[in-house]
């Protein structure tokens, strides 16, 4: 089977022991992770190649950061090194009513300061099948946006599917610019996956019935919006995860799927996270291993739910999960028995 190709930013992730809070903290634990790293990460876990795509220094932090993926198996030979920086994000786990915070410090890291021309997507394409990126790195600067249209258009050009992963964030660009920006680059893409505000906050494609701070999701609202999406863009599928928030502790996950004019709904799962950071990548990238499995739309949507719903479990962007662990929960095993 040919490759999944991911491009964007990996970045250094530094976050207090336990649920203590920024102030509070005097021991950061580093890891690394980014939203397409992840997806990357989260396909070799399950069973399929993926080549990660980006711009880290070769200083030894640039080289730790590339090693974080190495160690599971992901293709980072089309890496280019380079750059000064490697970009930073804080995170503070929330509990109960009290919600996770993120604060970003990657301005003017490697990949941000790229410039158009320098990926080679002939050559990164040549055996890939599929390519993947969020709405996080073309916000990261007019550069990067411009790196994704002309990514974008060599994977059309050659026949490789492409999906994008909205991901709005609102400490990055607004959403004045990200309406802009990601309407030029969804003409290119097949499936685009969203969250329950993405579509509100790109766009201003708004779910009726639907109260998101209230925890209130209207299933007829969202399949409107997917609907809207697909025809504003051309748009062969619109995947769209539903969150509802109890607490940060707690939530209730599930999603749907508009796919051949028709909108499909998965179970929803009773959540206790332990780390919801790339929950959504993992959505992603559980989407894309079964459409690449060719299965169907309510088992592609299901296997997909499953394998987030096990990631909120896990510590760290990425989700360590096999494929074999995300069908049965799919298929129903989800008691939390011991495993002999």
């Amino acid at each position: 089977m040919k490759k999944v190709v991911t491009f964007g930013e990996l970045m250094l992730r530094l976050a207090p022991e336990g649920y203590l809070r920024f102030v509070q903290a005097e021991r950061f634990q580093a890891t690394f992770g980014g939203a397409e790293a992840n997806v990357a990460c989260d396909l070799v876990h399950m069973g399929q190649d993926a080549v990660f795509v980006s711009k880290l220094p070769s200083h030894e932090i640039g080289q730790l950061a590339v090693n974080s993926l190495r160690r599971y198996g992901v293709d980072t030979s089309m890496l280019l090194r380079g750059g000064k920086r490697v970009g930073t994000y804080y995170v503070e786990k929330g509990a109960s009513q009290r919600p996770s915070k993120v604060i970003y410090d990657r301005a003017g890291s490697a990949l941000a300061e790229a410039q158009p021309g320098e990926f080679d997507w002939n050559v990164i394409f040549a055996d890939a099948d599929w390519f993947h990126f969020t709405g996080i790195t073309p916000a990261l600067s007019q550069n990067c946006a411009a790196l994704c249209l002309e990514a974008c258009q060599a994977a059309k050009r050659l026949g490789v599917r492409i999906s994008c992963d909205l991901n709005y964030r609102k400490n990055l660009w607004s959403r004045e610019r990200a309406g802009e920006v990601m309407a030029d680059l969804l003409p290119y893409v097949s499936l685009c996956i969203a969250n329950e505000e993405d579509a509100a906050d790109v766009f201003g494609i708004h779910a009726a019935g639907s109260n998101i701070e209230g925890g209130s999701l209207s299933h007829e609202g969202y399949a409107d919006v997917a609907r809207q999406l697909a025809e504003r863009f051309g748009l062969a599928e619109v995947a769209i995860t539903l969150r509802q928030s109890i607490s940060a502790s707690d939530n209730i996950w599930g999603a749907m799927l508009y796919s051949g004019g028709q909108c499909y709904f998965s179970r929803e799962y009773s959540v206790r996270i332990v780390d919801r950071v790339g929950g959504g990548d993992s959505f992603g990238a559980g989407l894309i291993f079964a459409t690449r499995e060719g299965q169907t739309a309510q088992n592609r949507l299901e296997f997909a739910v499953a394998a987030s719903c096990l990631k909120h479990a896990i510590e760290g962007d990425y989700n360590l999960i096999s494929a074999d662990e995300a069908r049965k929960l799919a298929a129903g095993s989800g008691s939390g028995r011991v495993q002999r």
